[in-house]
Protein backbone atom coordinates (compact mmCIF):
# COMPACT_ATOMS: atom_id res chain seq x y z
CA UNK A 1 0.00 0.00 0.00
CA UNK A 2 1.19 3.52 -0.79
CA UNK A 3 -0.15 6.68 0.91
CA UNK A 4 -0.89 9.94 -1.03
CA UNK A 5 -0.27 13.37 -0.60
CA UNK A 6 -3.36 14.36 0.50
CA UNK A 7 -4.17 11.44 2.21
CA UNK A 8 -1.16 9.48 4.33
CA UNK A 9 -3.45 6.53 5.47
CA UNK A 10 -5.12 6.43 1.87
CA UNK A 11 -4.23 3.10 0.00
CA UNK A 12 -4.26 3.69 -3.48
CA UNK A 13 -3.91 -0.05 -5.07
CA UNK A 14 -7.17 -0.50 -3.96
CA UNK A 15 -10.33 0.53 -5.95
CA UNK A 16 -9.58 0.34 -9.72
CA UNK A 17 -12.88 2.69 -10.25
CA UNK A 18 -12.47 2.18 -14.22
CA UNK A 19 -8.47 2.78 -15.02
CA UNK A 20 -8.37 5.23 -12.02
CA UNK A 21 -10.41 8.22 -12.84
CA UNK A 22 -12.01 8.73 -9.43
CA UNK A 23 -14.70 6.70 -7.62
CA UNK A 24 -18.17 7.72 -8.08
CA UNK A 25 -21.27 7.77 -4.90
CA UNK A 26 -24.56 6.72 -6.08
CA UNK A 27 -27.74 6.33 -4.73
CA UNK A 28 -30.95 4.38 -6.00
CA UNK A 29 -34.27 5.32 -4.24
CA UNK A 30 -37.68 4.11 -3.85
CA UNK A 31 -40.35 3.09 -2.32
CA UNK A 32 -40.97 -0.31 -1.26
CA UNK A 33 -41.49 -3.50 -3.71
CA UNK A 34 -39.92 -0.97 -6.61
CA UNK A 35 -36.75 -3.42 -7.28
CA UNK A 36 -34.04 -2.07 -5.04
CA UNK A 37 -32.33 -5.11 -3.64
CA UNK A 38 -33.58 -6.64 -7.06
CA UNK A 39 -31.31 -3.89 -8.51
CA UNK A 40 -28.51 -4.29 -6.33
CA UNK A 41 -27.75 -7.60 -7.35
CA UNK A 42 -28.12 -6.78 -10.67
CA UNK A 43 -25.16 -4.09 -10.43
CA UNK A 44 -23.16 -6.55 -8.48
CA UNK A 45 -23.69 -9.22 -11.24
CA UNK A 46 -22.67 -6.97 -13.88
CA UNK A 47 -19.43 -5.36 -12.45
CA UNK A 48 -18.42 -9.09 -11.39
CA UNK A 49 -18.88 -10.43 -14.87
CA UNK A 50 -16.35 -7.51 -15.88
CA UNK A 51 -13.80 -8.68 -13.62
CA UNK A 52 -14.44 -6.58 -10.49
CA UNK A 53 -13.92 -7.49 -7.23
CA UNK A 54 -16.59 -6.08 -5.29
CA UNK A 55 -18.14 -6.24 -1.44
CA UNK A 56 -22.37 -6.90 -0.85
CA UNK A 57 -22.91 -4.85 2.38
CA UNK A 58 -26.24 -4.76 4.16
CA UNK A 59 -28.25 -4.12 7.53
CA UNK A 60 -31.96 -5.39 9.03
CA UNK A 61 -32.52 -7.72 6.09
CA UNK A 62 -35.75 -9.06 5.98
CA UNK A 63 -33.53 -12.37 5.78
CA UNK A 64 -31.85 -11.94 8.82
CA UNK A 65 -27.94 -10.71 9.68
CA UNK A 66 -25.64 -11.26 6.70
CA UNK A 67 -27.90 -12.05 3.92
CA UNK A 68 -29.28 -9.66 1.26
CA UNK A 69 -32.48 -10.63 -0.37
CA UNK A 70 -35.43 -9.55 -2.55
CA UNK A 71 -39.19 -10.30 -2.89
CA UNK A 72 -39.02 -12.23 -5.72
CA UNK A 73 -36.45 -15.26 -4.22
CA UNK A 74 -33.06 -13.61 -5.27
CA UNK A 75 -30.36 -13.32 -2.24
CA UNK A 76 -26.81 -13.51 -1.90
CA UNK A 77 -24.99 -13.66 1.39
CA UNK A 78 -23.77 -10.24 2.53
CA UNK A 79 -21.72 -8.26 5.72
CA UNK A 80 -24.28 -6.88 8.01
CA UNK A 81 -22.79 -3.01 8.70
CA UNK A 82 -24.41 -3.14 11.83
CA UNK A 83 -21.88 -1.42 14.44
CA UNK A 84 -19.15 -1.52 12.21
CA UNK A 85 -16.68 1.08 10.23
CA UNK A 86 -16.75 0.85 6.78
CA UNK A 87 -13.16 1.96 5.73
CA UNK A 88 -11.90 -0.23 8.48
CA UNK A 89 -13.74 -2.63 6.90
CA UNK A 90 -12.73 -2.65 3.21
CA UNK A 91 -9.20 -1.60 4.34
CA UNK A 92 -9.04 -4.68 6.25
CA UNK A 93 -9.62 -6.43 3.28
CA UNK A 94 -6.95 -4.59 1.07
CA UNK A 95 -4.22 -5.34 3.94
CA UNK A 96 -5.58 -9.32 3.39
CA UNK A 97 -4.37 -9.08 -0.24
CA UNK A 98 -8.11 -9.19 -0.96
CA UNK A 99 -9.27 -6.54 -3.93
CA UNK A 100 -12.13 -4.46 -3.32
CA UNK A 101 -12.88 -2.38 -6.21
CA UNK A 102 -16.72 -1.11 -5.59
CA UNK A 103 -19.02 -1.61 -2.81
CA UNK A 104 -22.94 -2.56 -3.57
CA UNK A 105 -24.66 -1.31 -0.24
CA UNK A 106 -28.13 -2.63 0.52
CA UNK A 107 -30.32 -1.19 2.84
CA UNK A 108 -28.49 1.89 3.12
CA UNK A 109 -31.24 4.13 4.52
CA UNK A 110 -30.89 2.06 7.73
CA UNK A 111 -26.72 2.78 7.91
CA UNK A 112 -25.77 5.76 10.33
CA UNK A 113 -24.72 9.22 9.40
CA UNK A 114 -21.55 8.60 10.06
CA UNK A 115 -21.36 5.18 8.01
CA UNK A 116 -22.22 7.22 4.63
CA UNK A 117 -19.51 9.40 5.23
CA UNK A 118 -17.35 6.34 5.26
CA UNK A 119 -18.68 5.82 2.06
CA UNK A 120 -17.78 9.24 0.86
CA UNK A 121 -14.41 8.56 1.88
CA UNK A 122 -13.71 5.52 0.23
CA UNK A 123 -15.01 7.11 -2.59
CA UNK A 124 -13.01 10.48 -2.52
CA UNK A 125 -9.79 9.12 -1.03
CA UNK A 126 -9.83 5.47 -2.51
CA UNK A 127 -11.27 5.19 -6.15
CA UNK A 128 -13.99 2.78 -4.68
CA UNK A 129 -17.11 2.95 -6.66
CA UNK A 130 -20.30 3.14 -3.87
CA UNK A 131 -23.93 1.89 -5.11
CA UNK A 132 -26.19 2.65 -2.60
CA UNK A 133 -29.72 1.27 -2.84
CA UNK A 134 -32.35 2.49 -0.11
CA UNK A 135 -35.49 4.25 1.05
CA UNK A 136 -36.02 7.20 0.71
CA UNK A 137 -38.56 8.33 4.04
CA UNK A 138 -40.16 6.33 6.70
CA UNK A 139 -43.68 5.72 7.55
CA UNK A 140 -44.35 9.36 8.98
CA UNK A 141 -42.54 10.38 5.39
CA UNK A 142 -39.82 12.22 6.92
CA UNK A 143 -36.34 11.06 5.77
CA UNK A 144 -34.16 8.89 7.01
CA UNK A 145 -30.77 10.50 8.42
CA UNK A 146 -28.78 8.40 6.31
CA UNK A 147 -31.02 8.85 2.60
CA UNK A 148 -30.53 12.56 3.82
CA UNK A 149 -26.50 12.30 3.85
CA UNK A 150 -27.00 10.22 0.70
CA UNK A 151 -29.13 13.31 -1.09
CA UNK A 152 -26.50 15.83 0.09
CA UNK A 153 -23.09 13.86 -1.08
CA UNK A 154 -24.01 11.40 -3.82
CA UNK A 155 -22.31 12.20 -7.14
CA UNK A 156 -25.77 11.01 -8.92
CA UNK A 157 -29.38 10.11 -7.02
CA UNK A 158 -31.49 7.89 -9.24
CA UNK A 159 -35.04 6.97 -8.50
CA UNK A 160 -35.83 3.47 -9.29
CA UNK A 161 -38.49 3.72 -11.74
CA UNK A 162 -40.14 -0.06 -11.67
CA UNK A 163 -43.74 1.21 -10.84
CA UNK A 164 -45.43 0.41 -7.36
CA UNK A 165 -48.75 1.17 -7.39
CA UNK A 166 -51.60 1.92 -4.11
CA UNK A 167 -54.25 0.16 -3.68
CA UNK A 168 -56.58 3.02 -5.80
CA UNK A 169 -54.18 2.43 -8.89
CA UNK A 170 -52.12 5.19 -8.40
CA UNK A 171 -48.29 5.61 -8.03
CA UNK A 172 -47.46 4.26 -4.93
CA UNK A 173 -45.14 6.74 -3.03
CA UNK A 174 -45.06 6.51 0.74
CA UNK A 175 -44.51 3.59 2.95
CA UNK A 176 -47.19 3.11 5.52
CA UNK A 177 -46.88 1.37 8.81
CA UNK A 178 -49.77 -0.85 9.48
CA UNK A 179 -50.19 -2.29 12.96
CA UNK A 180 -52.81 -4.63 13.81
CA UNK A 181 -54.61 -3.41 10.88
CA UNK A 182 -54.38 0.33 11.37
CA UNK A 183 -52.08 2.45 9.97
CA UNK A 184 -49.61 4.14 12.58
CA UNK A 185 -48.39 7.59 12.82
CA UNK A 186 -45.91 7.54 15.84
CA UNK A 187 -43.29 4.98 16.90
CA UNK A 188 -39.63 4.22 16.47
CA UNK A 189 -38.32 5.33 13.49
CA UNK A 190 -37.11 1.63 12.34
CA UNK A 191 -39.41 -1.24 13.17
CA UNK A 192 -38.58 -4.20 11.23
CA UNK A 193 -42.34 -5.29 8.79
CA UNK A 194 -43.98 -8.87 8.42
CA UNK A 195 -43.42 -9.72 11.75
CA UNK A 196 -45.36 -9.88 15.56
CA UNK A 197 -44.25 -9.15 18.87
CA UNK A 198 -42.91 -5.90 18.83
CA UNK A 199 -41.64 -5.13 21.65
CA UNK A 200 -40.77 -8.11 23.61
CA UNK A 201 -42.69 -6.83 26.20
CA UNK A 202 -46.23 -5.82 24.68
CA UNK A 203 -48.43 -8.24 23.90
CA UNK A 204 -47.70 -9.54 20.00
CA UNK A 205 -49.10 -7.43 17.42
CA UNK A 206 -48.86 -7.76 13.80
CA UNK A 207 -46.86 -5.44 11.66
CA UNK A 208 -46.16 -4.63 8.12
CA UNK A 209 -45.57 -1.97 6.07
CA UNK A 210 -48.11 -1.04 3.07
CA UNK A 211 -47.41 1.20 -0.08
CA UNK A 212 -49.61 3.84 -0.52
CA UNK A 213 -50.24 7.01 -3.04
CA UNK A 214 -49.68 10.53 -1.31
CA UNK A 215 -53.11 11.20 -1.02
CA UNK A 216 -54.96 7.71 0.87
CA UNK A 217 -51.09 8.02 2.71
CA UNK A 218 -52.33 11.13 4.12
CA UNK A 219 -55.75 10.13 4.88
CA UNK A 220 -54.63 7.20 6.37
CA UNK A 221 -56.67 4.70 4.02
CA UNK A 222 -55.42 1.55 3.40
CA UNK A 223 -58.47 0.18 0.99
CA UNK A 224 -61.93 -1.23 1.51
CA UNK A 225 -60.42 -4.34 2.77
CA UNK A 226 -59.22 -2.39 5.86
CA UNK A 227 -61.89 0.13 6.36
CA UNK A 228 -64.26 -1.03 9.55
CA UNK A 229 -67.51 0.29 8.87
CA UNK A 230 -66.61 2.91 7.08
CA UNK A 231 -64.60 4.66 8.97
CA UNK A 232 -61.02 5.20 8.91
CA UNK A 233 -59.01 4.09 12.12
CA UNK A 234 -55.26 5.69 12.84
CA UNK A 235 -52.88 4.80 15.72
Amino acid sequence: MTPTDDDPDACVAAGDSRLRRGGRLKFFYGPMDCGKSTLALQMDYNHARQGRHGLVLTTIDRAGPGRLSTRIGLGKDAVDVAGLDLVALVRDRWARGIRVDYLICDEASFYTVEQIEQLADLVDTSDVDVYAFGLATDFRTALFPAARRLFELADEVTKVQVEVLCWCGRPGLLNARVVDGVIARQGDQVVIGDTTGVPDTAPPRDVHYQVLCRRHHRVGDLGPAARTGGQLRLV
